[in-house]
């Protein structure tokens, strides 16, 4: 009986109730269980109950939990009670005891912080270092597990840690956001972060960003939420604010050199969000001087580069601003749009912490000090890397930097460089290994597009000092057995993807030696390659069998290359030899994009045609295709067509879009067979086909682009709301009839527009504010050559969203006021054009630059007399790519092309013409004193005294002679004069 009763002395029952739990709602009232069977516990059917009552084990309770070591070991009176009940989430209080008595609990992100909570409070010491085990493994590795524990449940571990002073867990929830800071800045929860923890993680030695970029947007869009909500900041909230304004200054020194045409939009971004929210909310406090401190910097740095990279060595904090951020964790490298990176600067990203030259003999050569570092830091995550549009960098140097750093590369963006030789590409091929991907793309010359008359061409060949070049290769990097490493690798590389887009220098030897390397290449885009012929294009294709993407528009793509494209190709299956499917390589194309290949007749594109079998995208711009051809097509796999400026009609139309259901992107603009032509007799027959094609598009309901002209009409359109729900871009173009009605339809048949083209069409106020105020996800709006009137009350509605604003014809009543209102109500406008704005003046050009200040592309024509004074305003829109002035005010310097490309160091393309000259001309940049232009084309009209003479009277219309083009490619400077004006 003793032993019973000290068995009985030892069992208590412990009496859970969850109270978060409604009672109604459960099944049953109570049940008993036991420690006994633990292994045997139905926790979804138990947790069904109001009461569970637990025999357990008094002693092995007290020998694991801290709880109840004091509740029944001590002085308490439940320490002798029978009974006790316990108030606490039922599935969590039943999982503490499943692990007292051995079970092995399976922690995972859904009950990672219930686990955490009760192993706290129950005083379960083990279970407690088990979980942040558990955590600390989950979150050690980088992008293993974004996508199984979201940003909202880390803040809340965060939060919980912090205010329980578990600071195992506050910095393993630092360390994830720091290294995973990209997936972190895009989720919705990222304003939600607390200030200590952002700003730790901004801190971490680990920060991993793709681009300096990336993170001074996240930061200011947190800013931006949090200032109204001073609540947040543990300190005064102002102090707090100029904190992490110091840590964007911080990065920023280093993003000047990475990406300082961003940079100038976000610190201005800074200040028009500053302005709004505190004002808003009464408070007058700002910092004017954050911005003026960061373009200080920046000029410093610009101004004293060599000296700055000395001063590196020197100071640790000067080496991590001009550092690129690197870390072990990376995997995408951003460093599109820097202006002023130089090699010294990638090279000093990837040398050792340790290294001192602070006792350097020659501290100005900083070759000397890469030679000295002998070794470099690898950075084997990393997988891509953008180093497009970064002029002070040489393609050569490039491969070395890549090769030492990133052995594991496989995506490589080095979009406009004009110093490109193929043969840095065939070294680079041999000494990354890896790389499937390469885009090299430069701009596309303007004279291959349309049917222009040149009427004289001249081609100047460049001096290159390549003896000096690769000297400067060696004095940079001394790897004796450099040649060994590249003459141990592979012959035939991996890569799957190539864009050589506009190198217009490529030719047919060259095509032929990459075809001969990539035989595993299933995606090639020369469009532009105007040296290329249609026989070297049908060899590349003998060669790369496994071709699925082809975009060869512009060049001269033929008869020879459709032929091959064409060309039945016999397989045999089986070791009997027996005969097998018979299969074109245009049966296996998924993309062909041919647009003006005049070379392409009419007998061989109804061939090609009626191969095409599982093609996705097609794309026939300005081609022969007719009807005939159209009709032949095979494809039912369509998703994009564009047979813009071509021969077909309405019925063959129709045709395709009934076999291809699953188009998502139609482009037919300038088909004048769409439309009746105003023959009476064909009138009532396109309106029957026209009706069919409505239909056809209404069956689909999958229509994101849309880009129709002549043949489109608003007859039964309504009707088509269904279809163009997901409609992302709309062009209606010449020859097109939308009706008034319609038009202000627009924004709700197509709700999501994100680009709206209106060219040649009647507008009013109406229709403008309709779609201002309607379209929230509006980014691109060109109005082009419409009648009707509208006024500066149709912009006084905000469009934060409009990054690319186009008013060209349609606007000549505005004036500086107008412009001001536009700039305060469409702030965020990268792409501007303005033509026929007669009244503007010299000062509209301030008003641009300081409320537009991130501009990429400007184009100002016919616009009063606003460089009458010189462009000396716009030289602060420091991103601007492409700059066109034309006929906007006599008061451009014969020195204005080499000035613009000096000041503005990621200008481009340049269009300018000769009325806008002082001195009657331009002097043309060499290839030495070009910067970073590319193209450059000048308009000459006739009668230019007369014109200036006739020009403040405003009664002479110039008319215009012809456009002399200068493009400078890697080898070349061509001098093209033609009849047109482009």
């Amino acid at each position: 009986m003793a032993s019973t009763s000290n068995k009985l002395e030892d069992i208590v029952v412990l009496e859970l109730v969850d109270p978060s739990v409604v009672t109604e709602k459960l099944s049953e009232e109570e049940i008993t269980i036991s420690t006994s069977s633990i292994h045997n516990w139905d926790i979804p059917s138990i947790v069904c109950h109001r009461i569970v009552k637990v025999q357990a084990d008094r002693s092995r309770l007290s020998e694991k939990s801290c709880y109840f070591h004091s509740l029944l070991s001590g002085n308490f009176s439940e320490s002798r009670l029978y009974h006790i009940s316990i108030h606490w989430s039922m599935e969590s209080i039943l999982n503490v005891l499943q692990f007292i008595y051995g079970y092995q609990l399976i922690v995972t992100s859904t009950n990672f912080l219930n686990l955490l909570e009760a192993a706290l409070f129950f005083g379960v010491d083990s279970l407690l270092l088990d979980c942040e085990a558990w955590f600390q493994k989950f979150t050690s590795g980088f992008g293993l597990c974004r996508h199984q524990i979201s940003l909202a449940s880390i803040i809340e571990i965060s939060n919980f840690s912090l205010d329980h002073g578990i600071t195992s867990i506050m910095g393993t929830c630092k360390d994830y956001i720091a290294r995973n800071f990209a997936w972190a800045a895009s989720s919705s929860s990222f304003v939600d972060i607390p200030y200590t923890l952002l700003y730790s993680a901004i801190e971490h030695p680990e920060l991993t960003v793709e681009s300096e970029a990336q993170l001074c947007e996240a930061l200011l869009g947190w800013l931006s939420h949090n200032i109204e909500f001073r609540e947040c900041f543990p300190i005064n909230y102002e102090d707090s604010f100029y904190n992490i304004l110091k840590k964007i200054l911080c990065v920023t020194m280093s993003m000047f050199l990475l990406y300082r045409n961003w940079m100038v939009d976000s610190t201005l971004m800074y200040r028009k969000t500053n302005k709004i929210v505190l004002c808003s909310r009464g408070t007058r406090r700002c910092f004017p001087s954050f911005a003026d401190d960061i373009i200080h910097a920046i000029i410093f740095v610009m101004n004293n580069h060599r000296s700055s990279l000395i001063n590196t060595f020197e100071d640790n904090d000067c080496s991590k601003s001009l550092r690129i951020r690197l870390t072990k964790y990376s995997e995408k490298i951003v460093l599109c749009g820097c202006p002023h990176v130089t090699m010294d600067i990638l090279f000093l990203g990837i040398l050792p912490n340790d290294i001192d030259f602070t006792c350097e003999p020659d501290r100005g050569d900083y070759s000397c000090i890469i030679q000295k570092a002998g070794s470099f830091l690898s950075f084997e995550s990393v997988v891509e890397v953008d180093i497009s549009k970064c002029p002070n960098l040489r393609f050569a140097l490039v491969i070395q930097w890549l090769y030492l750093a990133f052995p594991s590369l496989r995506i490589l963006k080095a979009s406009h460089y004009l110093d490109f030789k193929y043969e840095n590409l065939y070294s680079f091929l041999r000494m990354c290994p890896h790389i499937v991907e390469v885009d090299l793309t430069v701009d596309i010359s303007p004279v291959i597009f349309g049917n222009v008359s040149v009427l004289s061409a001249n081609v100047e060949e460049h001096q290159f000092a390549d003896a000096m070049r690769y000297k400067i290769l060696e004095e940079k990097i001394t790897l004796s057995s450099m040649s060994e490493i590249i003459s141990a690798k592979p012959v035939l590389a991996n890569i799957t993807k190539l864009t050589l887009e506009g190198r217009s220098d490529t030719n047919d030897l060259e095509l032929l030696k990459i075809s001969s390397l990539l035989l595993s290449l299933s995606f090639l885009n020369i469009k532009g390659c105007t040296l290329v012929t249609d026989m070297g294009i049908s060899k590349l294709l003998m060669k790369c069998p496994r071709l699925q993407s082809l975009i060869s528009s512009y060049t001269a793509f033929g008869r020879n290359s459709i032929k091959i494209l064409c060309l039945e190709k016999k397989f045999r299956n089986g070791s009997d030899g027996t005969p097998g499917n018979s299969s074109a390589m245009a049966s296996r194309l998924q993309e062909l994009q041919i647009d003006g290949c005049k070379d392409v007749d009419n007998n061989s594109l109804l061939h090609l045609m009626s191969k095409i079998s599982i093609m996705r995208v097609l794309s026939l711009r300005e081609t022969s295709l007719d009807d005939d051809a159209l009709y032949k097509l095979a494809s039912c796999s369509l998703e994009k067509l564009d047979i813009s400026d071509t021969l077909v009609s309405m019925q063959s139309l129709n045709y395709v879009i009934k076999r291809n259901p699953e188009m998502r992107s139609l482009r037919g603009t300038g088909c004048s067979k769409l439309h009746h032509g105003g023959d009476q007799n064909l009138a009532y027959t396109h309106r029957t086909e026209f009706q069919d094609f409505l239909d056809e598009l209404g069956k689909r309901c999958m229509l994101e682009e849309l880009a129709l002209g002549w043949g489109f009409s608003s007859i039964g359109l309504e009707r088509l709301q269904p279809a163009f729900r997901n409609l992302r871009i709309l062009y209606v173009g010449l020859g097109a009839e939308m009706d008034h009605h319609l038009l202000c339809l627009v924004p709700k048949i197509c709700p999501l527009l994100e680009s709206l083209v209106l060219r040649f069409q009647v507008i009013y106020d109406d229709i403008v504010r309709s779609i201002l105020e309607s379209l929230k996800h509006l980014q691109m709006l060109w109005l082009c050559c419409c009648l009707g009137y509208f006024t500066s009350l149709s912009f006084q509605i905000p469009m934060l969203n409009l990054t690319s604003l186009k008013l060209d014809w349609v606007t000549p009543w505005m004036t500086n006021n107008d412009l001001i209102l536009l700039t305060q109500n469409c702030s965020n406008v990268l792409e501007l054009s303005l033509s026929g704005c007669k009244l503007l003046d010299s000062g509209s050009q301030e008003i641009i630059a300081s409320g537009w200040p991130g501009l990429k592309y400007v184009h100002l024509e016919e616009c009063g007399r606003i460089t009458s004074q010189g462009v000396t305003f716009l030289y602060n829109c420091k991103a601007i790519e492409e700059l066109k002035l034309r006929h906007n005010g006599r008061g451009l310097a014969r020195n204005f092309m080499l000035d613009a490309a000096s000041k503005l160091p990621l200008l481009r393309r340049l269009s300018l013409d000769l009325c806008d000259a002082v001195q009657g001309g331009f002097d043309s940049p060499s290839h030495s004193e070009r910067f970073y232009l590319s193209t450059v084309k000048i308009c000459r009209c006739k009668a230019q005294r007369c014109a200036f003479k006739l020009e403040k009277l405003g009664g002479f219309n110039p008319e215009h002679k012809e456009t002399i083009v200068l493009e400078y490619t890697s080898k070349q400077l061509r001098t093209t004069v033609v009849r047109e004006r482009i």
